[in-house]
């Protein structure tokens, strides 16, 4: 079976996928990266860029003797995600977007990228990965996975959390959309304070073979808030 690899958002890491492990990799191999300042490498140099991610993860691959894959990315995952199907259109069979869209401004979102910034600087990791991880889920801190989410975010490399801001902040993924090649899944959770509807619609309505699943009841982490609903769509997608 084709590999899925997962490509996890802006102060996340490969061991959020916890909870997608025993069904998606029951058919598959799974291959979750820490993306640079990140997870298990956030003493990695960082990245502000998502082409310049995308050429990391890419490389990733090249490395492993990984030729054609399934790709999922998850918010700034899935910009990247977008940036990979744009550059190695060839190489990927299927295309997960979940919680993301093409315009790296996001806008609606519960706070600017600028606002970010400067409260990252000021709070520092901690507070900053306790407090946007909050946002994630409908639920907000009561949520029973959010502590997990938030020791995850908590590993973020200082210096990653600007370069990651500024890389979503100065990329946008209009221009690619009509040539995603590969059919692709469109997954957003109906209450999602990071990206508003505009920005999966945009995917939706735009990639040329696009299927759209809202998932209601949950924000930004679909994967976390209902898992066997979220693991139950992607199977279905690979498998189909």
């Amino acid at each position: 079976m084709t590999p899925l690899v997962f490509v996890h958002g802006f102060m996340g890491g490969s061991a959020q996928w916890a909870l997608q492990q025993d069904t998606l990799a029951a058919s598959r191999e799974l291959i979750a990266v820490d993306l640079p300042g990140f997870g298990e490498n956030r003493d990695l140099p960082v990245i502000n860029t998502i082409k310049g991610f995308a050429d990391w993860v890419i490389a990733k691959l090249d490395a492993k003797g990984i030729g054609t894959f399934n790709l999922m990315g998850h918010s700034m995952g899935g910009m990247i995600a977008q940036q990979i199907a744009h550059q190695v259109p060839d190489r990927i069979e299927k295309l997960v977007l979940y919680g993301t869209g093409p315009n790296g401004l996001l806008p609606g979102r519960f706070e600017t990228i600028e606002q970010s910034k400067i409260r990252a600087q000021q709070d520092g990791v901690r507070k900053t990965a306790r407090r946007i991880s909050a946002t994630w889920f409908v639920d907000s801190t009561i949520a029973p996975e959010y502590p997990a989410c938030a020791a995850i975010a908590e590993q973020s490399a200082a210096k990653a959390l600007a370069a990651g801001l500024d890389a979503m902040r100065d990329w946008s993924g209009m221009e690619f959309l009509k040539t995603v090649a590969s059919e692709t899944l469109v997954i957003w959770g109906d209450s999602d304070r990071t990206y508003q509807w505009s920005q999966p619609e945009l995917l939706w309505r735009h990639i040329p073979n696009a299927h759209l699943a809202v998932v209601p009841g949950c924000a930004h982490a679909v994967h976390l808030e209902k898992p066997q609903i979220f693991n139950m769509l992607v199977e279905d997608f690979l498998r189909t």
